[in-house]
């Protein structure tokens, strides 16, 4: 009876090695990882101005500037992500009176010759009128800032500022236009 019972352990086992080695003969497994990775949207704001002998340089400060005078300030965008964008940019202007100086400061004596055939002012902000492909730069804002003849003493010493700040949003899936544009930063 013990031989039997042996007997019957030895096949049961057996029959358990063949039954699980079948089953691991007819499954399969394959694993496959696919990284699927958003590309993102990068510009450069470029400032630049011109040298006496006509070549492009960054734009620095410039110091000593009197009435009746043209800064050369060349302001573009140029799109360094992989995606075309939409840009726009805002410009604001102050002036900063010398110490101890009183009065009202009127900005319109400072000014700029602003593209508008390529750029539309909405609301504060200049949108160029096309999209803006990966390695493009868009037709400049303005060349030069202008200093008005009747600027007063009052002016003297004083520092005007041109803030410049640029943004793009994609334009995949994002409008028509950069006027109709979603997702602007605040």
């Amino acid at each position: 009876m013990k031989k039997k019972l042996f007997v019957i352990a030895i096949i049961a086992v057996c029959l358990s090695i063949i039954a699980y080695g079948t089953t691991a003969f007819f499954t399969y497994e394959e694993k496959a990882i696919n990284i699927i990775s958003t590309s993102g949207i990068d510009i450069d704001l470029l400032e630049w101005t011109i040298t006496e002998d006509g070549s492009l340089i960054p734009f620095e400060d410039v110091i000593g500037v009197v009435p009746a005078t043209e800064v050369p300030k060349i302001v573009e965008i140029k799109n360094t992500g992989e995606q075309p964008v939409w840009v726009r940019i805002m410009v604001q202007k102050s002036i900063i009176l010398a110490e101890g100086v009183d009065g009202e400061i009127d900005l319109s004596l400072v000014s700029m010759d602003i593209n508008t055939s390529d750029w539309t002012e909405i609301d504060g902000y200049y949108y160029y009128n096309k999209a803006l492909n990966p390695d493009e730069t868009t037709s400049p804002l303005f060349t030069k800032v202008m200093f008005d003849k009747n600027m007063s003493n009052m002016y003297q010493d004083s520092a005007a500022v041109v803030e410049v700040t640029a943004q793009a949003t994609q334009t995949a899936h994002n409008g028509e236009s950069a006027f109709e544009a979603m997702g602007w930063p605040n």
